[in-house]
């Protein structure tokens, strides 16, 4: 590589790591504020808690989020024959990304870092319109930006919903009265509150470990295949041979499907599955591993399984495929090892994120936490709403992270925070100029960051 592009890929990592490390002092809050301000936790004490959890979250919590972040821009945006027009489409988008994140923690505004990056890649895309021979529509992934912005819309509609209910199941159950007073000032409650509080204020922060962690991931490896496809567009530990028969698995049960009832667009998909297995098994015969791949062939290899398997897929999805239910069980299945060349992440990016989001939950949480202990209602959160706050935020965030979803922690828990609110004195108990604004930042973050990051992709390219 030369010099200048080493250069480039250490401040692009660099700029990664900023970005999960200001994610983690940004939703820090998220997860402590329900235990510093109902003197559970000492701050300190908290912030480490939840940091060691996040850090935790990251190790454990797979790569399906950070592959959602990857796929959002289609691979021929993503790797450009010039190196240097994706380095300037990462540092676009990072440093969109981290320009709001700044701006909504410096005014104390729990806004999404979730939504903050995703309006950052679909801006980027977005600015493929404005350049000489634009790639066109192609130049965002909508089927899943849709997905991904469908799960960004319900998360705090759900958070509000189910924190309502949480609260009314809360005192069903409990009739100890002390568990709905506001904390007193200086004084811990009893042990079994404390140990309430604890789990749920550890379930978030391992949850948000998970699932914002792996877009940190995504991140770094968005990076990587952007500026150095030949070296990380495959998994060097995955057999190809093994990969191998995945794919003419996948091929001998398509050609059983009865082509006359798909669509038409079906039917493209159904022909470039084939065309992408014929070159597949051509390149790898009898080579065992990616390193036996030339450099150069090695993204076209990557762009052949995320074509097959993901054009199988939508195929699936449409309900024309003639197949039995155990035929596409079994169909599922290879597709599923087929994605393992592809969707990976090495063990040195993942601790990497871990190290930089640990560090930054430490670090910068008080601003946020002030808005949500004190400034979302018109009284200070009991114990019940705290609990039922993160309850429904580290639930919400988890089934997310296992279907491979980015959700935002910040939506879930604040407003969360405001349903538990609302169930105690109804809309009257929250503070209108503080929804009002947290509202604001939450619908002008997508379109902030998009025309942000579009428009310093387009400076960046016009100058490298």
């Amino acid at each position: 590589m030369a010099t200048s592009l080493i250069i480039f890929l250490v401040i692009c990592l660099v700029l990664a790591c900023t970005f999960e490390f200001v994610n983690g002092f940004h939703d820090t809050a998220n997860a402590v504020a329900t235990v510093i301000y109902t003197n559970s936790m000492k701050p300190t004490v908290a912030v480490v808690y939840s940091g060691i959890l996040n850090f935790i979250g990251v190790m454990t919590g797979g790569i399906a989020v950070a592959m959602g972040i990857v796929n959002l821009l289609p691979m021929e945006v993503l790797v450009d024959s010039n190196v240097y027009h994706g380095i300037a489409m990462i540092l676009a988008l990072l440093l969109s990304a981290i320009i709001w994140n700044l701006g909504t923690w410096w005014f104390g505004l729990p806004a999404s870092s979730s939504h903050t990056l995703i309006g950052s890649i679909i801006g980027i895309g977005l600015a493929f319109y404005f350049l000489p021979g634009n790639v066109g529509g192609s130049a965002v992934n909508w089927d899943k930006a849709k997905d991904t912005g469908l799960a960004l819309l319900i998360s705090p509609l759900a958070g509000f919903t189910v924190a309502i209910i949480m609260m009314f199941i809360f005192k069903r159950l409990v009739k100890n009265d002390i568990i709905y007073k506001e904390p007193i000032p200086g004084k811990m409650p009893p042990i079994w509150i404390r140990m309430l509080l604890w789990t749920t204020c550890g379930l978030v922060s391992f949850f948000h470990g998970q699932n914002d962690g792996q877009k940190g991931v995504g991140l770094v490896m968005m990076i990587l295949i952007a500026i150095m496809p030949g070296y990380f567009s495959l998994d060097n530990s995955v057999n190809l041979q093994s990969v191998n028969a995945n794919v003419s698995h996948i091929e001998v049960m398509m050609r059983k499907a009865d082509t006359t009832i798909l669509s038409g667009k079906e039917l493209k998909l159904y022909k470039e599955i084939f065309n992408h297995s014929t070159h597949f098994n051509s390149e790898t015969s009898g080579k065992m591993l990616s390193a036996d791949i030339t450099l150069g062939s090695r993204f076209e290899l990557r762009k052949d399984v995320i074509k097959i398997t993901k054009g199988t897929e939508k195929i699936i999805d449409g309900g024309n495929l003639s197949l039995s239910m155990k035929e596409i069980r079994t169909l599922k299945g290879e597709i599923k090892d087929a994605k393992k060349l592809v969707e990976y992440a090495p063990s040195w990016v993942i601790i990497m994120i871990s190290i930089s989001l640990g560090l930054g939950t430490m670090i910068g949480w008080k601003r946020i936490v002030k808005t949500i202990g004190e400034k979302i209602g018109k009284q200070h959160m009991s114990y019940a709403q705290g609990a039922s706050a993160e309850l429904v935020a580290s639930m919400g965030i988890g089934v997310a992270t296992a279907y491979g979803v980015p959700v935002s922690t910040t939506h879930m828990l604040s407003s969360g925070i405001m349903g538990s609110m609302v169930a105690k004195k109804g809309l009257k108990n929250l503070q209108r100029k503080t929804i009002t604004n947290i509202l604001l930042a939450w619908v002008l973050t997508l379109p902030v960051t998009m025309i942000l990051s579009g428009g310093l992709f387009l400076l960046f390219r016009a100058i490298l």
